[in-house]
């Protein structure tokens, strides 16, 4: 039964702490295979007075203020509403996206241009999404089906996709796309 104690600098809400807990138990129980019904993790606050490193008192680091499957979900929402200003607010200056066939883009509008040849609109229904911290990025999988319309105006649907993310320091760098349009296309 594995038990965990984690100190931190007072500060955070409880929000944050609530959700730092529920990510180091799915940890524990992926590393050693632990139910996690047994793992227990307390959670402790020290005064920045109360701690140092390197000699100096310490404040701590901002939380990001939403889970990293919100922005994301938010973003899409707004991609889908076509909220392009709105969209851009979850991206990181460095962003870049990659879809079927090596097309990348950095900016949101030349994404936009470069889809109306192949749909008039496109929304997802989302199956699931996996959210996994790496040592500088967050990585969030989503994946669902799509449906929409050709551009001849006929309908799609139950079209498979997959799109990967990353997140540095709150905001979206990169977002990875795949997905079975093309086999779905009339010619």
């Amino acid at each position: 039964m594995p038990m965990l104690q984690v100190n931190v600098l007072t500060g955070y809400t409880d929000d944050i702490k609530q959700r730092l807990c529920q990510e180091l138990t799915k940890t524990v129980s992926g590393v050693v295979d632990a139910d996690p019904q047994g793992i227990s993790v307390w959670v402790h606050e020290v005064p920045a007075q109360a701690y140092t490193r390197a000699g100096q008192v310490r404040q701590p680091g901002p939380a990001p203020l939403a889970h990293p499957r919100d922005q994301v979900l938010s973003y899409l929402a707004a991609m889908e509403a076509r909220q392009l200003d709105e969209a851009r607010g979850y991206l990181a200056d460095s962003f870049s996206m990659t879809f079927p066939g090596g097309a990348t883009f950095t900016d949101l509008g030349d994404l936009v241009e470069w889809s109306k040849d192949r749909y008039r609109f496109v929304k997802k229904t989302i199956a699931s999404i996996n959210v996994a911290y790496e040592s500088d990025h967050i990585v969030v999988m989503c994946q669902g089906t799509l449906a929409g319309e050709w551009p001849d105006g006929s309908a799609f649907s139950n079209i498979r996709f997959t799109d990967r993310f990353e997140l540095r320091s709150g905001m979206l760098t990169r977002q990875d796309v795949w997905n079975d349009l093309a086999y779905a296309q009339p010619r």
